[in-house]
C-alpha cells in the first residue's frame, strides 16, 4: 500500500500543479502526507519543522549569500537537521518503518522550500487538498 500510496499521490500532485500551477509543498509531499493522515501528530510535526526550518533559513539569510540551488539545498539540509533533532528529542512521533524515515527527513525542507517560494496559506492549502486526495482514493482502490 506504501508504494501504491506514493505512485497515486505522485501523479495527483503532477496533475495539480498543471491545472492549479500550485506546488502542493513539492511534488512528493501530499503522498508523504497522506501516508499519515491517520495520524495527525505526524503531519503537525512535519510542518512544525518546515516552519523551523525557513526561521532558521530567514536568520542565516542576513549573513550568507541564499538563493536558488543554495536556498533549496539549506533548506533541505536545514529540514534534514531539524528532523534529526525532533527524532531524538521526541522518536515516539516519528517511529516509522526505516524506509520512511528516509523521507521524512526530506520532506520538511522541500515543504519548507514551497512555503518560502509560495508562501503559507496557498502552499498547506494546496498540500492538505491533495494529500486528502491521494488518502480517499488509495482507500477506495483497496476496497475495490
Amino acid at each position: 500500500m506504501i508504494f501504491e500510496t506514493l505512485f497515486i499521490g505522485l501523479i495527483l500532485a503532477f496533475l495539480y500543479v498543471e491545472l492549479m500551477d500550485i506546488y502542493p509543498g513539492g511534488i512528493i509531499v501530499p503522498a508523504y502526507i497522506a501516508l499519515y493522515l491517520d495520524q495527525p501528530l505526524r503531519v503537525l510535526a512535519t510542518i512544525l519543522i518546515a516552519v523551523l526550518s525557513l526561521f532558521t533559513y530567514k536568520i542565516l539569510s542576513r549573513f550568507l549569500i541564499l538563493f536558488g540551488k543554495r536556498r533549496f539545498v539549506m533548506l533541505v539540509l536545514l529540514g534534514s537537521l531539524w528532523t534529526q533533532l525532533w527524532f531524538l528529542s521526541l522518536p515516539h512521533f516519528f517511529s516509522s518503518p526505516l524506509e520512511l524515515r528516509a523521507i521524512g527527513w526530506l520532506i520538511p525542507g522541500l515543504l519548507a522550500n514551497n512555503l518560502e517560494k509560495q508562501k503559507y496559506v496557498p502552499t498547506l492549502a494546496s498540500m492538505f487538498f491533495v494529500s486528502i486526495l491521494t488518502y480517499f482514493l488509495v482507500r477506495v482502490l483497496v476496497w475495490l
